[in-house]
């Protein structure tokens, strides 16, 4: 834990205990600390050497058009097996629990939150856990794409065999996220405006706020109290009452609920 730290924790401290309605909105860095690389940071997506640019593959017109490249890269570094909660996850279900937060809202797909127990998530990014049957609209989840990528690979990783099909169609199967260029769900923005307005107490951990609209919802907060837990500076330091350059796991397992 960094020098000063803990003078920080014990004022976020007081803010929880003040605080009735607390929402948690988080990114990226929530879950780099259960395995799970990041697109930024130096050793992130972005980073790391493909036949095309992670923002290319993970868009929609590369997925229509070169679906098996897309699926390749997927299977390679999304689809993560063995990933678990970590302490953030862990303590911000037995904050829910407690009735102290309202509401978790994520940018991430990976479905760590719910593993860890949290019930009110609001994925404004999708979930990896969903996918779907572009023809007939069969539902899969997210062990039965585990099991394609599986077969996949025992095949011998042929790139003309990586996209999962429906069994019972035969229809293309799409993971139920949001790629680029293609838009948020109304519905779960709107829930995320509603929590974020009339929370007194929004805790921002992850994430440094730069990708839109998600990072445009942080303005809708009218509340007592704004947090900043990330290790790198944010597009909102500026606004924040509080800002912590710490691990966001080790900093919210000292928090007592």
């Amino acid at each position: 834990m960094l020098e000063g730290t803990r003078e920080k924790i014990e004022k976020l401290q007081e803010m929880v205990d003040k605080a009735n309605r607390v929402v948690f909105f988080g990114g990226a860095g929530v879950s780099t600390e259960s395995g799970i690389p990041d697109f930024r940071s130096v050793d992130g997506l972005y980073h790391q050497k493909y036949d095309y640019p992670p923002e290319t593959i993970l868009s929609h017109t590369f997925f229509v058009n070169k679906t098996d490249e897309f699926y390749k890269f997927y299977y390679d570094k999304i689809m993560l097996k063995g990933a678990n909660p970590n302490k953030a996850h862990l303590k911000l279900a037995e904050m829910e629990a407690s009735g102290k937060l309202t509401a978790v809202i994520t940018q991430n797909i990976d479905g760590l939150h719910q593993k860890a127990g949290s019930k009110k998530v609001l994925e404004l990014h999708g979930s990896v856990l969903r996918n779907y049957c572009e023809r007939c609209g069969r539902f899969f989840d997210g062990d039965f794409i585990m099991e394609e990528k599986a077969k996949w690979e025992a095949g011998g990783s042929k790139i003309e065999e990586a996209t999962p099909k429906c069994p019972d169609c035969g229809g293309r199967i799409k993971p139920d996220v949001v790629l680029y260029e293609e838009g948020l769900d109304n519905a779960v923005i709107n829930e995320a405006v509603e929590q974020i307005s009339t929370a007194d107490l929004l805790i921002i951990g992850g994430t440094s706020l730069v990708v839109y609209p998600a990072a445009g919802l942080v303005d809708y907060f009218r509340g007592d109290n704004l947090v900043l837990i990330n290790k790198s500076s944010t597009t909102r330091d500026g606004r924040a009452d509080l800002i912590i350059a710490d691990a966001i796991g080790e900093v919210l397992d000292e928090i007592r609920v």
